[in-house]
């Protein structure tokens, strides 16, 4: 019934962890499509700001590379060009870039309060258009003049240089490339075509070549940008479906923690309220099965009244386990610790025990091993423990059984408390069953013993609440072996005795007050 029970468990947290899956797939192919019906370019409308944010970022990162470009540029062409030329196009490229600067500051702002993403990417365009109708200026102003091969290879080289630079620039937004980089390789085609000459072709071929390469570039650095995002937005995705579980978790928590606490109280009131006429149907259940007000003639009465006393006992046993597992749970229930033997513990809980197993003619066997110090431990948790562990070794030991308590040393310096037994045993996969709250085996059932499986459960409890550990194992028709360790921090290895004072030694002292 409980492997059945665990199974229908599994199945459904499956069937329910499915349902999550394809819930969660839903949602996001609903999002895509929608996403997919409003996309600009290719570009998804929730990336498109970031994709401008971008953009915006790296022209405001070189606001100072670009005028110093203009500046080498504008100096090494004097060498060719008349100064006046040379310094009215720097002037002229100066102030198109302050202008463009101060437009992308006020289109930051923009972004930051969500403004129109459409106007702010023509306006972005109509910057970069500018840059390059300054740049195309500088390489078509120079036809006037009588320049050399020289100045037409410096063009070349500039126009190279500028390109990269509007490459990395623009990754986030490729058409802006087109429109700084068009106009600058479109007047420096038309000013190598007025050379008329093959070195001037092929320098005209190259910039083509060159403006290609550069744009393809682009497009690939704008698919890695948009991965990065689409990256980023599955882990902000991930980040808020953790956030959404965790505050699940915890509400969940909280209404455990609740419900946990309700039950203590629960069963703390109801084993007042329980114990109350529970020791009155014992009291008047014993008197009358020990005939102590008379002899009772009706056999059958006699009998009903020793099954009163018995249900009863066995109720009040119930009782007293659920108790203590609840106040273990709850974090109640407290150690009073003091150092004991764990041999006359052993003793004391076979002596408890000797008429119970008389009765099914089992013998127990005890084996102590010597040098046994004490222990810091709870006296009345460890009669618990190693009761319950012969209760449950004589309830499942047939007639003519043996049963077998070790006290010892283990490997580490902790001492322990073995109980053996030769019944039937727990076959292997069980053993986590029967560790479990209410958890009973296949033997308890077909036995029909009385019992709550709640007597190792409190064992393990008890154990851990110890520092130690309990360990069962069992072999099938072979017995069972339940041991309980406490750690070596636990023994206390001598304990200095009490200094006696010496009578020959004491010297008679004068009170300090005297009467009078």
């Amino acid at each position: 019934m409980n492997n059945g029970s665990s199974q229908n468990s599994k199945d459904k947290t499956t069937i329910n962890r499915a349902r999550a899956n394809r819930r969660r797939e839903v949602a996001r192919t609903v999002t895509d499509a929608r996403e997919r019906l409003g996309t600009v370019e290719g570009v998804r409308p929730s990336f498109e700001a970031d994709l401008i944010l971008m953009f915006v970022k790296n022209r405001l990162s070189v606001a100072y590379a670009m005028p110093m470009i203009a500046i080498v540029a504008a100096t090494i062409s004097s060498v060719w060009l008349p100064v006046e030329v040379a310094g009215g196009w720097l002037a002229a490229m100066l102030i198109a870039h302050s202008l463009i600067l101060l437009s992308t500051k006020r289109m930051e702002k923009s972004l930051a309060q969500e403004g129109d993403l459409r106007s702010i990417r023509r306006e972005l365009f109509a910057g970069d258009m500018l840059y390059g109708i300054v740049w195309a200026i500088f390489f078509i102003g120079n036809l006037q003049f009588n320049t050399d091969y020289g100045f037409g290879v410096f063009q070349f080289a500039t126009m190279l240089i500028v390109i990269a630079m509007a490459t990395m620039l623009s990754s986030p937004l490729p058409g802006a490339l087109l429109a700084a980089t068009a106009p600058i390789t479109g007047a420096l085609i038309f000013s190598f075509w007025q050379y008329d000459s093959m070195p001037h072709y092929a320098m005209g071929m190259m910039a083509i070549g060159a403006q290609l390469f550069f744009y393809i570039l682009s497009k690939q650095l704008h698919n890695s940008a948009l991965t990065l995002l689409e990256y980023r937005a599955e882990k902000d995705h991930l980040i808020s479906e953790m956030e959404q579980v965790n505050a699940i978790s915890q509400e969940a928590r909280r209404r455990a923690e609740e419900a946990n606490l309700a039950k203590t109280r629960f069963l703390a009131t109801m084993s007042h309220e329980l114990r109350t006429p529970l020791n009155a149907i014992l009291g008047f259940s014993e008197v009358m099965k020990d005939e102590v007000l008379g002899q009772m003639h009706n056999k059958t009465y006699l009998d009903y009244s020793k099954d009163i006393n018995q249900s009863g006992e066995h109720l009040l046993n119930l009782i007293n386990e659920i108790l203590d597992l609840s106040r273990i749970e709850a974090g109640r229930y407290e150690l009073q610790e003091e150092p004991i033997c764990l041999r006359d513990v052993a003793a004391a809980c076979k002596h408890m025990m000797h008429l119970r197993a008389a009765a099914k003619n089992i013998e127990i066997h005890e084996v102590y091993e010597k040098g046994l110090s004490k222990v810091w431990a709870d006296e009345k948790a460890l009669r618990q423990m190693v009761l319950n562990l012969l209760t449950n070794a004589v309830k499942f030991t047939p007639p003519e059984g043996e049963i077998s308590i070790h006290v010892g040393i283990d490997g580490a310096g902790g001492q322990y408390i073995s109980v053996s037994d030769t019944g039937a045993g727990i076959p292997e996969e069980e053993i986590p069953v029967v560790l479990q709250a209410f958890g009973q085996g296949t033997q308890a059932i077909q036995d029909a013993e009385q019992g709550t499986g709640l007597g190792l459960s409190i064992v393990q409890a008890l154990a851990h609440m110890h520092e130690g550990e309990f360990k069962l194992a069992s072999k099938l028709r072979e017995g069972t072996q339940a041991t309980i360790s406490l750690p070596a921090k636990r023994v206390l290895s001598h304990i200095d005795p009490i200094p006696t004072p010496d009578p020959s030694t004491r010297k008679d002292r004068e009170p300090l007050l005297r009467a009078g």
